[in-house]
C-alpha cells in the first residue's frame, strides 16, 4: 500500500534565487481514501493514466483509483486519440488501407478526415459513437522520428532503419531502445528498384554500375551498353525514407555518395513519370511505385541475375530489398491502438498489404521445380569433386522438400540478425505456436559467401542455422514441443545467390533459409 501524498513541482533558478511553479492537474486517489498521488496528466489509454510526478513518470492502474481535477477524462466517453508521422510512402496508401481493414474487421465505421496536403485523421466508431481518432502526419522519414523524439507522435512510420545516433537521442529522451522487437516492427517490404523509359534499350545493370552511376562517375549510356548519350539520374527528396536507403543500401557499401546534379523528386509518383517522360534518365524508385517505367534487372560479372520480383523481394534474395517499419516509444498506446498494431501482423493485414501493392510477410511455400536460378547458380559454382558432392547431398537433402520464403539475414560485418530479421523471428514464432507447422519437419539451413577455406564456411554456416533456430523456438515461448520437428543443417557456399565480387553480393549470399517436408 502506498504511503505517499506527492505532487510536482517545477522549480526555475535565476542569479541564485529559486522561485516555484506548481502544475498539478489531478490527484488520483485509491479507492479506500487511503493513497493520493498528485501530478501533471500526460495521457490515458482508457485503462492507465500516465502521470508526471515529482518521483518522475508514473503509470497507474486506471481500475485501481478515483481521478479528481480539471485534467480528469471521461471514463464513460473515452477517445482513443493516437498520432501518427513519417514517410508519405506508407501514410498515402499503406497505413490507411490497414486501418479500414481493421475497422471492418472490428464491426467498426472509418471516416477519413482530409485536413491539408500532409495532414488527416481517421475517425473510427462503433454503433455511432467515436471510439478513436488516428491522426497522420505525412512527412518524411527523418520528420518522423524527429516528431517521435519530440513527443509529437505515437508512432513513426519509416522507409529505413533507424540509425546510430537516433537510436541514442531516443534513449537519452526515455523513449527505449528503438531497436528492440518490441519497440520496432517491419509493416511490409519494398525494394529499391532502378528504372529506365520503355524504350531504353539497356535491360540490366550490375549493382556496383548502379552506384557509379548515381555517383556521377559513369555519366553516359554507352558504358552501359546504351547509345552515346548522357545519362540523367533521378532521385527522390533529401530527407525521403527513399533517399536514404539508397545512401544505405547501395552507396555505402562503395564508399560513394549520390552525386549533387540528380534531380530530385518529392514523390514516388513524380519520380516515375519523371523517368518515362525522359529517354536518358535512370532512376531508384520504390517496387510499389514503378507506374509504366521499365525496371532493371540486377546482374554481375560472374553472371548472375535476379529481377525486383515480388517472390525475390519476399525472399530478401533480391540485393536492394528494403523493410518499412513502424517505430514505437516505450509507452503504452490506447487498447485500440494496440489492437490496430496486433492487426498488421495478422493473416488478414497480409492480404490488404498485398493489395495495397507492396510485398507481405505471409509465409510462403517454394517448390523446388520453381528455383531453377537459384539451382542453376549452384551448378555454376560447384567445381572439383568436393563441389560437386556438397551440391549431390544438397539436393538430396532439399529436393524432397519445399522453401519457405521466410529468410534470415545478417547485418553487415556481425553475427547479429538484421531488422527484417529480427522480425522474422517474431513472425514465424508466432506461425508455430498457432500449429500452422505441426508435425511437419522444419530445417533450419545455412549459407555463406564464397569468400575464405570452404570448409571454414560451411563451419560459419551451420552455426549461423542453428543460432536461428534456437532464436525461432526461445521466442515460440507457446507451442507444443512435442509436436515439432525443427533441425538445421548447412550447405555453406553451395547455392550463392549473387556475385561474390561486392559488398551486396556477400551480404545476399550471407543467409538462412527454412526449408519443409
Amino acid at each position: 500500500m502506498w504511503h505517499v501524498r506527492a505532487a510536482v513541482f517545477a522549480a526555475l533558478f535565476l542569479a541564485g534565487l529559486a522561485s516555484q511553479a506548481v502544475a498539478q492537474d489531478v490527484t488520483l486517489r485509491a479507492r479506500d481514501g487511503a493513497i493520493e498521488l498528485s501530478g501533471t496528466l500526460l495521457g490515458f489509454d482508457g485503462e492507465f493514466y500516465r502521470l508526471d510526478t515529482e518521483y518522475g513518470e508514473l503509470t497507474i492502474d486506471g481500475s485501481g483509483v478515483l481521478c479528481d481535477g480539471p485534467g480528469c477524462p471521461s471514463l464513460t466517453d473515452f477517445v482513443a486519440e493516437i498520432d501518427i508521422s513519417g514517410s508519405a510512402t506508407a501514410g498515402q496508401v499503406l497505413m490507411p488501407a490497414l486501418l479500414e481493414g481493421f475497422a471492418r474487421r472490428n464491426g467498426m465505421g472509418a471516416d477519413r478526415r482530409p485536413i491539408d496536403d500532409s495532414h488527416f485523421t481517421y475517425e473510427l466508431s462503433r454503433d455511432g459513437k467515436i471510439v478513436g481518432r488516428f491522426h497522420f502526419r505525412l512527412t518524411t522519414t527523418d520528420e518522423g522520428f524527429a516528431d517521435l523524439l519530440g513527443g509529437d507522435a505515437d508512432i513513426a512510420m519509416a522507409l529505413r532503419e533507424i540509425r546510430r545516433e537516433e537510436l541514442a537521442r531516443a534513449r537519452e529522451a526515455g523513449l527505449g531502445e528503438l531497436d528492440h522487437p518490441n519497440r520496432s516492427r517491419v509493416l511490409a517490404l519494398d525494394a529499391l528498384i532502378p528504372v529506365v523509359a520503355p524504350g531504353n534499350p539497356v535491360d540490366a545493370i550490375s549493382v556496383a554500375d548502379l552506384a557509379r552511376v548515381v555517383a556521377g562517375q559513369i555519366d553516359n549510356w554507352r558504358d552501359l551498353g546504351g547509345p552515346d548519350a548522357p545519362i540523367a539520374v533521378h532521385l527522390r527528396d533529401p530527407g525521403s525514407g527513399l533517399l536514404q536507403n539508397v545512401e544505405d543500401r547501395l552507396m555505402a557499401p562503395a564508399r560513394l555518395e549520390p552525386q549533387a546534379g540528380a534531380v530530385a523528386h518529392m514523390t514516388n509518383e513524380a519520380l516515375a513519370q519523371a523517368i518515362v517522360r525522359d529517354p536518358f534518365g535512370i532512376g531508384i524508385a520504390s517496387f510499389s511505385e514503378i507506374g509504366n517505367a521499365k525496371p532493371l534487372t540486377l546482374t554481375g560479372p560472374c553472371g548472375f541475375s535476379l529481377r525486383g520480383t515480388r517472390r525475390n523481394i519476399k525472399t530478401e534474395d533480391y540485393p536492394l530489398t528494403a523493410p518499412m517499419f513502424l517505430y514505437l516509444p516505450a509507452r503504452r498506446l490506447p487498447a485500440l491502438g494496440r489492437d490496430f498494431l496486433r492487426y498488421t501482423r495478422s493473416d488478414p493485414a497480409q492480404i490488404v498489404i498485398r493489395r495495397a501493392g507492396f510485398v507481405d510477410q505471409d509465409p510462403e511455400t517454394i517448390p523446388i521445380n520453381l528455383q531453377g536460378d537459384r539451382l542453376a547458380n549452384a551448378i555454376a559454382v560447384a567445381t572439383g569433386d568436393d563441389g560437386l558432392t556438397q551440391l549431390q547431398d544438397m539436393m538430396t537433402t532439399l529436393g524432397p522438400m519445399q522453401r519457405l520464403s521466410t529468410s534470415f539475414r545478417f547485418e553487415a560485418g556481425s553475427v547479429r540478425l538484421d531488422a527484417q530479421s529480427r522480425s522474422n523471428v517474431q513472425q514465424l514464432a508466432r506461425s508455430i505456436e498457432g500449429g500452422a507447422y505441426d508435425s511437419r519437419h522444419m530445417v533450419f539451413v545455412g549459407f555463406s559467401d564464397g569468400q575464405g577455406p570452404a570448409g571454414a564456411n560451411l563451419a560459419i554456416a551451420r552455426r549461423r542455422a542453428e543460432a536461428v533456430r534456437r532464436a525461432v523456438i526461445d521466442a515460440a515461448e507457446t507451442a507444443d514441443a512435442s509436436k515439432l520437428d525443427i533441425t538445421s543443417t548447412a550447405f555453406g557456399e553451395a547455392m550463392p545467390m549473387a556475385c561474390d565480387d561486392s559488398a551486396w553480393g556477400r551480404q545476399v549470399n550471407r543467409r538462412v533459409e527454412v526449408w519443409l517436408r
